[in-house]
């Protein structure tokens, strides 16, 4: 269990995540991902939430651990009453789009550049939720997205999002030049040196939002294939936003500007 919350190499071979805070686990479980391991603590009373789940995951194996061990698997000061190791529902590639994926009329999809930092993938994975990204893809050497703190950070929001990690730079490319042709796909990168104000430009769907790596900005691979390269305009003396703010102030714009149905 230690070592599936906190090695890469452990959670890809066994295919699993491990689960901790009440609300990341709720959304697991509204997720239908299979459960296979609950834990909780000896002597600790269970809100009927708590009872709940164990009566209902029958399939999953129950532990009750001494509080020590308890403490020592978690990462919160304050642990939730379970922790929780589920199975990876489904990893996709490139080629899988159109099979796995239905592919729509007028798609949202953001893809991160080499992503680095756990909290801002998680951060963006609930803006990405909250504004109704349809697909968003992984590209290059990036940080394991099963990780305990991106899950943490994304409150949850990892388990109802379709993640599509790109292996090589050509399939992408591929799959961009056939979106174009078919429904006429805008791809927009962003950078605070881009080409364009954000607020010069409407970006609606169908559209592609590019987001650079947190300190090496858009490869230039990806540049080329941007139709347009966005700036966020700002008062401040500093010229630079946390790439997780950046890309939620984008993600809202295309909601605004394509009309997504949000919640007032």
């Amino acid at each position: 269990m230690s070592a599936l919350r906190s090695n890469r190499t452990k959670r890809s071979s066994d295919k699993e995540v491990f689960v901790e805070g009440t609300e990341p686990i709720k959304q697991l479980l509204a997720a239908n991902w299979q459960i296979t391991r609950i834990l909780y603590r000896e002597n600790i009373p269970l809100s009927s939430w708590a009872k709940e789940v164990l009566a209902k995951e029958k399939q999953a194996k129950i532990f009750e651990l001494k509080e020590d061990l308890y403490l020592e698997l978690s990462e919160k000061e304050n642990p939730s009453e379970l922790l929780i190791t589920a199975k990876i529902k489904n990893k996709y590639l490139i080629p899988s789009l159109g099979k796995e994926i239905k592919l729509n009329e007028k798609p949202f999809y953001l893809l991160f550049d080499r992503p680095s930092d756990l909290g801002n993938f998680g951060s963006i994975l609930r803006s990405a939720d909250a504004f109704q990204v349809n697909v968003i893809f992984v590209i290059g050497h990036s940080i394991d997205v099963y990780d305990p703190k991106v899950i943490r950070a994304s409150l949850g929001a990892l388990f109802h999002t379709k993640i599509v990690f790109v292996k090589d730079f050509e399939s992408f490319a591929s799959f961009v030049h056939e979106e174009k042709k078919r429904i006429g796909l805008l791809v927009i990168g962003t950078d605070s040196s881009g080409d364009t104000n954000l607020n010069e430009i409407k970006i609606k769907t169908p559209v592609l939002l590019v987001l650079g790596n947190e300190k090496k900005g858009m490869s230039v691979q990806l540049q080329s294939h941007c139709d347009h390269i966005v700036k966020i305009p700002m008062l401040g003396v500093v010229n630079s936003l946390n790439v997780s703010s950046a890309g939620s102030i984008l993600l809202w714009e295309v909601a605004k500007h394509s009309k997504i149905q949000l919640d007032s």
